[in-house]
């Protein structure tokens, strides 16, 4: 183990996904992160623990554990299995019907030029809109009075 590790992650035959620490974090530190991180101490093994259900998706979250140790700034040496840095990620998703590539195309279209001519259209602001011309005549409009002298 090289100096100045804090926590080392691997497998074990009998218990599945194992961490451990070192003296160089305090007992009790080490000992919250990892049952954060869902492992248990194993009975009878002084310093080891275990990943608690490791048939539910253990790898996944023995490479989650090492990054978040890591994230908080701590020394972490994994197997090459449970090492996030090292290992391949899960394979990304593919999009069916070739919709990455109708997109791609699309976009490159937008981007180049068109063929056909035109003016660009006029735009304004949207508080400044045209105001049209004030009517140089007064309309007149008349109003008949109905036969019970009440307006319609």
């Amino acid at each position: 183990m090289q100096p100045g590790t804090h926590f080392s992650f691997g497998d074990h035959k009998e218990h599945g996904f194992v961490a451990s620490f070192t003296s160089s974090i305090p007992q009790h530190l080490a000992h919250w992160f990892l049952e954060r991180e869902q492992f248990e101490p194993v009975p009878g093994e002084p310093g080891l623990y275990r990943l608690s259900e490791p048939e539910r998706d253990g790898v996944r979250r023995t490479r989650q554990a090492v990054h978040d140790l890591r994230r908080h700034g701590y020394t972490v040496q994994a197997d090459i299995r449970l090492n996030p840095a090292l290992s391949a990620g899960p394979p990304r998703p593919v999009r069916p019907h070739g919709l990455q590539e109708r997109r791609s195309r699309l976009a490159q279209a937008a981007a180049g030029r068109t063929t056909q001519r035109s003016t660009p259209p006029t735009t304004y602001p949207p508080s400044a809109r045209p105001i049209p011309p004030k009517p140089t005549y007064a309309p007149t409009v008349h109003l008949t009075a109905a036969a019970d002298g009440r307006s319609r």
